[in-house]
This record gives structure tokens, sequence and C-alpha cells, in this order.
């Protein structure tokens, strides 16, 4: 069965997502914690939150994406930033129990010159600070695109991050499928290769989500532009490859192209015919 869904404004509140999401014909949908490019949190309404879990357990929704804002970077050479990331993630996990059992995904960060091995500890420090093992939210790292001095580019670092986290338990991995293209991975001519390679290195039972997405750029270009499906480089046949595939059977797949929501509606419609054929 494929789960699919796409990027939500969360202004209108948690239940009214929920319901975008159903008319789009999705069964999950990722949001914004808070204002993407600040640190403002609208205040959460317990009734609203407790409404819309209730949706998710009636439709049978995938987990739902939670997305941190732009502005973090755990690994800054500035340790205000840091400490900025650090305060906003805890009050962001600490809000995600109004909807218990689900995903946050976040950018690693850039290292700004530090180097990546300590970019890697920062990145981890932050973590282990926040983590706890009582609480319900898968925290997802999110694969890159490899641009200047970004963590993530590699599945290697992503592990390294991984080997250094005290609640294992509590962390997973979103897959971009832009970003992974735009970082090297060939998952146009070779995407069986490509997960093998992920599952060695990291282990595909840490695989949580994926971003499906086209990309604007030639394979390898360590760049993040994201297209509408079927209109970028990496194309239709091996978006459809992706959700067809039997390893990534069950996650949920959640659209970031640069679509309004009738856009999002049809590519959704798109997708899952394309599983049926």
């Amino acid at each position: 069965m494929l789960h699919i869904g796409c990027h939500l404004s969360s202004s209108d509140g948690f239940l009214a997502m929920g319901e975008t999401a159903l008319s789009l014909g999705a069964d999950t949908f990722q949001f914004f914690t808070r204002n993407p490019r600040g640190s403002r949190a609208k205040a959460i309404d317990p009734a609203d939150a407790a409404a819309l879990c209730a949706l998710l357990k009636e439709h049978a929704f995938a987990p739902l994406i939670a997305h941190a804002p732009y502005t973090l970077n755990p690994c800054s050479a500035s340790e205000s930033t840091r400490e900025f990331a650090r305060i906003t993630m805890a009050d962001d996990l600490a809000r995600m129990e109004f909807v218990p059992g689900q995903y946050y995904n976040f950018h690693p960060g850039s290292h700004t010159g530090q180097g990546m091995e300590t970019g890697i500890a920062q990145i981890t420090d932050t973590l282990n600070a926040i983590l706890t093992p009582d609480q319900t939210t898968t925290v997802l790292l999110e694969t890159m695109s490899g641009k200047g001095s970004e963590v993530g580019g590699r599945f290697e670092e992503l592990r390294a991050i991984l080997d250094r986290v005290a609640c294992k338990d509590k962390m997973g991995v979103c897959l971009d499928t832009c970003h992974v293209s735009d970082a090297g991975y060939d998952i146009i001519g070779d995407l069986p290769g490509v997960l093998a390679e992920f599952d060695r290195v990291i282990g595909l039972s840490y695989l949580k989500a994926i971003h499906l997405n086209d990309s604007k750029n030639l394979p390898a270009s360590h760049k993040d532009r994201h297209e509408k499906l079927g209109q970028g480089c990496i194309g239709l046949d091996a978006l459809t490859a992706i959700v067809r595939h039997p390893a990534l059977g069950g996650l949920p797949f959640c659209l970031e192209t640069p679509n309004e929501l009738p856009g999002y509606a049809a590519e959704i419609a798109l997708m899952r015919a394309r599983v049926q054929d």
C-alpha cells in the first residue's frame, strides 16, 4: 500500500491539516513545527491535537512528519546558534507529544568551516542533550545534497551521528530523492544498488520516511532545487520505481515539490495510479 502526502501549512491547526490531507487523497502529511525561517511557534490547542489523533486513527494514516525550521544549525561554529537549535528542538519534541507516535525531521546542518568530524560531534551532542527514553517521537536525520559544508551528503556521515547517539531507538533517517540524486547516488540507474549501500552503511531499519521530489539539477550537482514529479532530471520512471520498491513499502512518502494544493492532489493521484499499473 502506498502511503503518500505532501507538505501542508500548519497555520489553521492540526485538524484542518488532516482534513486537507484527506481532501487531496493523502494518508500522511508533513508540516513545519513553527515558522520555517524563524523561531515563533503557535500555541497548541490540546482539543485540536486530540481531534487530529482521532482522525489519523479513523483513516489509518501513516506517521506524520513534523519538519524543524530551516534556521536551525546544531553544528554551527557559533555557540549561540547551537544553543538556539538545542532549545528549539527540545521544545518541538515536547510539543510533539500532543500528537504522539509521529516523526520529527531535521537537516543535520552545516559545519561552517569547522570540518566534518567537528560538525558530526556537535550534532550528536545536541541529540544526546534532547532525546529522552520515554518520548514517543522518532527523530529523523535527512539525507542532504552535500552542498558547501553540509553534513549528511554521504550515508557514512549519518551513520557516524547514529553511532554516537545514546537513544538509538528514537532515531531514524528520511531519504530525500532530490538530495540523494544531487549528492551523487544513482537512484535513476541503480536504485537497488543505492538501497543496498544504504543498508550496508546505515541499515534499512533506520529508514523511516521518503521525501519524494524530482530535481532541477543533474545527478551529483551538489545543489538542492526540487522540481515537480516527472519534470526534472530524475524523471517519473525512476520515481515510480522508488514508490514501487518492496523495501520501501509501508513508509510515508511526502511531496515537497513546488506546488499549490491542486498540484499536490494531481501528483498524489498520479503516483497512486502508477503504483497500481
